[in-house]
């Protein structure tokens, strides 16, 4: 399992741009601005945030950092509350290590004439996409695809 204080400083830095709209969650206007950042990065913010802004003093420390964004120590405050907040309950920590992956995409393409045989796709992680693909005159044999949790 990798290092909970990288974790913890790979969620700080997801969540720092949107902190000050986080902190303000069910305001219609900071969720359309969070949106508007990147609803892709939003939504995972906004499912991190979920998480841990209950935790210990997650939130206290979040709210110094948008108070003082430019405040190094603050972050690194941040980031060591929740590391704690992730070595105290085991059960977050899977949780926050599932919502940090990556999403996985693997594709075979095959144009015109083209064959595909033999091929095993298997992906782990985030949001995954699999995709095997055949036009024209092509032929798909022995093709297996496995998502693993």
């Amino acid at each position: 399992m990798s290092d909970l204080n990288e974790i913890a400083g790979r969620i700080v830095q997801a969540l720092i741009p949107f902190l000050p709209y986080l902190l303000r969650i069910g305001d219609a206007a900071a969720d359309e601005v969070g949106r508007r950042m990147g609803a892709a990065a939003w939504e995972r913010a906004r499912a991190l945030w979920e998480r841990l802004r209950s935790r210990r003093s997650v939130e206290p420390v979040a709210q110094a950092v948008v108070a003082s964004p430019d405040n190094q120590a603050l972050r690194e405050a941040l980031r060591e509350e929740i590391a704690r907040a992730l070595a105290e309950d085991e059960a977050l920590q899977k949780e926050i290590l599932r919502l940090m992956q990556s999403e996985v995409i693997q594709q075979v393409l095959a144009k015109r004439g083209s064959q595909i045989r033999d091929v095993v796709q298997e992906a782990e992680g985030g949001p995954t996409i699999q995709e095997i693909q055949a036009s024209e005159d092509s032929n798909i044999e022995g093709v297996r695809q496995v998502r693993r949790r």
